[in-house]
């Protein structure tokens, strides 16, 4: 990561955020969707599961609405209104063609110009080992991004009224051991503090060992900032399409 260079995100206008689990996009990618929507950038989230599986001493019939309340105040704290949740089991999500028709009927719908995940390769920065669902719905993501532009994959997407979107011209991956950019994210970083805050109860669950979402992103997101010479940036791995 020390040969980042600052992505121009300057032309986005409309911007899907596909990601495996509530609180995914709160590790600094929610910092980068303050800072869009502060400046007029529509932004959509489409969450593969519920994270029901996430809280040790939660069973998951209670996890999931818990869950899915903290997601939603995490999203309005960044501007965010559009947010579905695609019901798929937390902890044993597969790259599958119905994960990927999932996908691809989110983006026909919301018709974005850039796609935005977390990072999928088999490890984070650093070389801890990601974690499953999260490698299954990347992977899906950036095929998914293909697939909508197709009408003639999953043609029942079309038959049911939405038709084909090509538009998407890149999918940005957040927390990707490959990144070669990084997104400014100085001007949300507030937001993107107080959006992880509102996963309070999934915090707690983690223990003594949770981190304390301030510190915890001024040290990623500063870190990374000091390599592209601003306060706060996000390392990014863009795809393009």
């Amino acid at each position: 990561m020390s040969f980042l260079s600052l992505f121009d995100d300057g032309d986005l206008a409309r911007v899907l955020a596909v990601v495996a689990h509530p609180d995914d996009m709160e590790y600094g990618g929610a910092a980068a969707v303050a800072r869009w929507t502060a400046r007029g950038v529509d932004v959509g989230y489409a969450i593969a599961t519920s994270g029901e599986a996430g809280i040790d001493s939660v069973p998951p019939e209670r996890a999931r609405p818990l869950r899915e309340g903290e997601q939603r105040e995490a999203c309005a704290r960044v501007g965010v209104t559009d947010l579905r949740f695609l019901g798929f089991p937390d902890g044993t999500v597969e790259y599958s063609l119905d994960l990927r028709r999932a996908i691809a009927r989110e983006i026909r719908r919301f018709r974005p110009d850039a796609v935005v995940t977390g990072g999928f390769r088999e490890t984070w920065p650093g070389g801890v080992l990601n974690q499953a669902d999260h490698v299954a719905v990347g992977r899906a993501v950036v095929d998914a991004a293909r697939d909508a532009g197709n009408r003639w994959v999953f043609p029942e997407l079309a038959e049911g009224g939405l038709q084909p979107w090509g538009g998407v011209r890149t999918v940005l991956a957040f927390g990707s051991p490959l990144a070669e950019h990084a997104v400014d994210v100085t001007d949300g970083f507030a937001a993107g503090v107080a959006s992880l805050e509102a996963h309070a109860e999934y915090l707690a669950g983690l223990g003594p060992s949770a981190p304390v979402p301030a510190d915890m992103l001024e040290e990623m997101l500063g870190t990374t900032g000091r390599l592209v010479g601003v306060r706060h940036a996000v390392a990014v791995e863009v795809l393009h399409l």
